[in-house]
């Protein structure tokens, strides 16, 4: 009988673990009312099926404790699939994917509406987006967690307003002591 009780208090402390360590992603539309109640940057995730890169960034980078604490507390985050066929409205127009051919739902397809509104052509790049639904910047590839880290805390305080030079970016960049484990 111990051994069970044992069994099912480490299941359940295994599970909460996982819990835990989720992004609480929701969808674009989502993320511009949640902004309305509480203003917070958007962090989109734009990746593909077929994008190991992308597979690469979920499982390495967000699922890491550090980026999911950060991004829950001052961000909405977004996954949206590039080459999907989810219908959104956003800025005031509905994008959709009129190409998308279902037979290529796992390997590349026609890239969605959205995509190209954001001026994306690599996956995975993640799109900032400030409190107003604009963008900030488009941050193309994989990124591990430190790398992330640099981009959250940048835009999180707007300190990437004062950056109008790669110099500024680069000393930023050079000063930046990461925090994050992983």
């Amino acid at each position: 009988m111990k051994r069970i009780l044992y069994l099912f208090m480490a299941c359940c402390l295994i599970s909460i673990n996982a819990l835990a360590q989720e992004i609480n992603w929701v969808t674009l539309e989502e993320a511009v009312k949640l902004q309305k109640k509480m203003p917070k940057k958007i962090m989109v995730d734009v990746y593909t099926n077929w994008c190991g890169p992308c597979k690469m960034l979920d499982k390495n980078t967000f699922h890491n404790k550090d980026v999911v604490d950060y991004v829950n507390k001052h961000y909405y985050a977004v996954k949206f699939n590039g080459e999907g066929n989810d219908v959104v409205t956003f800025d005031g127009k509905t994008y959709d994917n009129p190409n998308y051919n279902p037979a290529n739902a796992k390997r590349r397809n026609s890239a969605h509406q959205l995509t190209r509104y954001f001026q994306i052509n690599a996956y995975p790049t993640i799109v900032f987006l400030d409190e107003k639904g604009k963008m900030i910047a488009p941050i193309k590839g994989y990124q591990q967690p430190q790398g992330l880290e640099l981009y959250l805390k940048l835009f999180k305080d707007d300190a990437y307003e004062e950056m109008d030079t790669q110099e500024k970016f680069t000393a930023y960049a050079k000063a930046f002591k990461a925090e994050f484990q992983g």
